[in-house]
């Protein structure tokens, strides 16, 4: 079982620990939950990729083992432990919402404001986590627990709400799937799979509220454990998800990655379905950054992105016979302030992510006549069995974040911002919100 996207997050603990439990042993609680995520995630037999870094706002350098994770803690009756694990990516984390309402002003019509602002980077059609009340942190903390409960949206509308809270919920659930924003923000009838809402009384002067997004390749697992022993948990079944067929449709167009000029990009289209196949470089956050400053300090890069197509992506290590792990798309939207000076000063001819671009960067492509094509995200697995090849070429100290070169076969991307600079994840939902208004689809 090897993780369908590679982003399997910062491990967020949330423990209930029973009052008369007792401890063998001399490291801490956190110690011993950065002890279980240390192995979880080092284990040679399917290693997890490696996101956590120290020093955030400074040398930002990878922990190597994805610790530490963040722990919550509740003392309850009883002498047993009760564990919920939630291994939450960053997309979906980076869309998080938080605001100080007036009391009179309408926690719905802020959602509604705030949930086209999130874009497509959480990757939905996903879970949305409301917390409303207490303080600023207590509403944070609410969303986060919300999202651990179970998707049960449909059992509430055949029952009805009992309380404000599930009132909400439906009303929510329903005004946020007419948005028409849909499945990877490129316009359908769902977006959201459910909506959890909790609460907490408040401040007479006070609404705080917050909305976290949980991705469609949500990661939660809970267990109990007595002292009699580890818990046992079962593996799902292979045999309960779809079969994939690869087979390419009618108006599929094939790429060669290693002959493909700006004039043919020229006739690609919004929507179209491409397949690369070819060499194409890889680089995300980090590896832009000192990109841009080497090109700015008049230095050689350590690769010749002349003509070529670097694809947004930290991939998880490979295990047994895997030529690379998981490798599915991050959000290109983190790399629109480098857009134009990559395109300008390096000759690079398109970029692969997941989700929209931002104004500055769709202006850029357009300027530089490149384009933006959109691999699908959360589908990692099923990404890195299209890579025949990979190999480091620059920043190897970046770990996940160093500069690739892969080699791939028939790798499945969507146009999503032609050389005109049209984009498919604005005019998607706009045509998909006025078809729900008009033919009043469900």
């Amino acid at each position: 079982h090897r993780p369908i996207c590679q982003d399997t997050g910062i491990v967020t603990v949330f423990l209930e620990v029973g009052r008369d439990l007792r401890w063998e042993g001399d490291m801490d609680v956190t110690d011993m939950v950065n002890e279980g995520i240390r192995r979880a995630y080092i284990d040679p037999d399917n290693t997890l990729r490696a996101s956590i870094l120290n020093d955030p706002d400074g040398a930002r350098r990878n922990t190597g083992d994805n610790t530490p994770g963040v722990v919550h803690y509740r003392l309850v009756p009883g002498d047993r432990l009760d564990v919920h694990v939630a291994a939450k990516g960053g997309g979906s984390e980076a869309k998080t919402k938080f605001a100080m309402l007036n009391p009179s002003d309408s926690l719905v019509e802020w959602v509604l404001e705030m949930v086209p602002k999130m874009g497509a980077g959480w990757c939905p059609p996903g879970m949305l986590g409301i917390g409303i009340g207490g303080t600023a942190e207590k509403a944070m903390l609410l969303a986060k627990e919300a999202l651990l409960d179970p998707i049960d949206i449909q059992e509430l509308q055949e029952r009805g709400a009992i309380d404000r809270a599930e009132e909400l919920r439906l009303e929510l659930y329903e005004k946020i799937n007419r948005l028409g924003i849909g499945a990877q923000g490129l316009g359908g009838l769902t977006t959201v799979l459910d909506v959890k809402v909790k609460d907490y009384p408040t401040h007479a002067a006070n609404k705080a509220v917050a909305i976290i997004p949980n991705c469609a390749a949500t990661r939660h697992v809970h267990f109990t454990l007595d002292g009699s022993g580890p818990a046992q948990l079962t593996p799902p079944s292979l045999d309960d998800w779809p079969k994939i067929a690869r087979e390419a449709g009618e108006d599929v167009r094939r790429v060669d990655l290693d002959a493909v000029t700006r004039e043919d990009i020229r006739s690609w289209k919004p929507g179209d379905t491409l397949l690369l196949s070819g060499k194409m470089l890889t680089g995300r956050d980090a590896a832009h950054k000192r990109m841009v400053d080497l090109i700015a300090a008049g230095e050689e890069l350590p690769v010749d992105l002349e003509g070529r197509f670097i694809y947004y992506v930290g991939p998880v290590d490979p295990v047994r016979d895997e030529v690379v792990g998981p490798a599915g798309p991050t959000t290109a939207t983190r790399m629109d302030k480098f857009t134009r000076t990559m395109l300008e000063k390096t000759g690079l001819l398109g970029m692969v992510g997941k989700a929209e671009r931002g104004p500055s960067a769709i202006e850029a492509i357009r300027d530089n006549q490149a384009v933006y094509l959109m691999a699908v995200g959360g589908a990692a697995y099923l990404v890195s069995q299209a890579i025949k090849g990979a190999r480091v070429l620059g920043f190897p100290e970046l770990g996940m974040e160093a500069i690739y070169e892969f080699e791939v076969e028939d790798m499945p991307v969507t146009v999503a911002v032609d050389v005109n600079g049209e984009s498919v994840h604005q005019s998607g939902p706009r045509t998909w919100k006025l078809k729900i208004e008009t033919e009043n689809l469900e």
